[in-house]
């Protein structure tokens, strides 16, 4: 059995909730899945067998589980299972995990979070409330009702911080870290701090990420990959290539290849405008 469906958030949430993923997957084999830094915080609420991500620079770095929360990422993580995983996955902004998880999110940044870090409301039944729901349509309809008021009742972001971290987005990075900072009025070392907590990263964090994900949007757009780092921002294409290499452990041409190798029928990115996955193997 293969279920994948994509469903936005209710339309009050859109600007915090970014959708919900449905899945249900019976594989005989191994199944592996490249998931490379994106800013997006995604939760996964599973209620079938459990799966191992491990940092892919960093393969020590590991945790198996059926569910578990990803911080915002400066490098790649890969995702493996096999047998049945089933389950949702809800994508947050880093702003919304803020509020939702009440934690600071440089806490979780570069990480898989096991459930049992975030046992407070509303996660800790929600893997087996949904279990129980016999539809996506009403499993989707539960998440929209509780993320709401989990929303409502979490603590406010930082205006300053959202500013900046918008600012960052609709620049693709491509803006100075000092000229942020005087357009908040604050200092480049309070902004640091302050963005840290609530998104994660630094801003000159975000702003590589930012800039890896412009990238790989002209070369799916059919852009080479000169062209495509120098539009983006590198240096050059070698400076690229290092940096391409240092936050997803592969080589640009090697990512690509698995992008285009993988089956018409794997949705290979969970949000729309970003290239936020490649499914690297699935063997017998």
């Amino acid at each position: 059995m293969h279920e994948l469906l994509a469903r936005p958030a209710a339309q009050d949430l859109h600007d915090q909730v970014l959708g919900y993923r449905g899945f249900r997957f019976d594989v005989i084999g191994t199944r592996r899945r490249l998931l490379v830094p994106d800013g997006v915080v995604k939760v996964m609420l599973g209620f079938g067998d459990p799966l191992r991500v491990w940092d892919s620079c960093d393969p020590t770095r590991s945790y198996s589980g059926s569910s578990l929360a990803n911080g915002v990422r400066t490098t790649s993580a890969t995702g493996e299972h096999t047998g049945l995983i089933h389950g949702v996955t809800v994508l947050l902004t880093p702003l919304a995990a803020h509020r939702l998880f009440k934690v600071p999110m440089s806490e979780w940044a570069d990480l898989s979070v096991p459930p049992e870090e975030f046992r407070q409301a509303p996660w800790a039944d929600l893997p087996v409330r949904l279990a129980q729901i016999p539809d996506w349509g009403g499993r989707f309809a539960l998440l929209d009702r509780v993320l709401r008021t989990a929303l409502d009742s979490g603590p406010d972001n930082s205006p300053e911080v959202t500013w900046a971290w918008r600012r960052i987005q609709s620049t693709c990075g491509r803006i100075g870290i000092e000229d942020l900072a005087a357009q908040t009025g604050w200092s480049r070392r309070h902004l640091e701090r302050r963005f840290r907590c609530q998104i994660g990263l630094t801003p000159k964090e975000a702003a590589q990420v930012m800039r890896l994900q412009a990238a790989l949007r002209l070369k799916e757009a059919g852009v080479g990959w000169a062209d495509a780092a120098t539009q983006a921002g590198y240096h050059d294409q070698p400076h690229f290539g290092r940096v391409f290499k240092a936050m997803t452990g592969r080589t640009p041409t090697a990512f690509h290849a698995d992008r285009t190798a993988a089956s018409l029928s794997d949705a290979q990115d969970f949000v729309a405008g970003r290239v936020t996955s490649a499914v690297l193997a699935h063997h017998s």
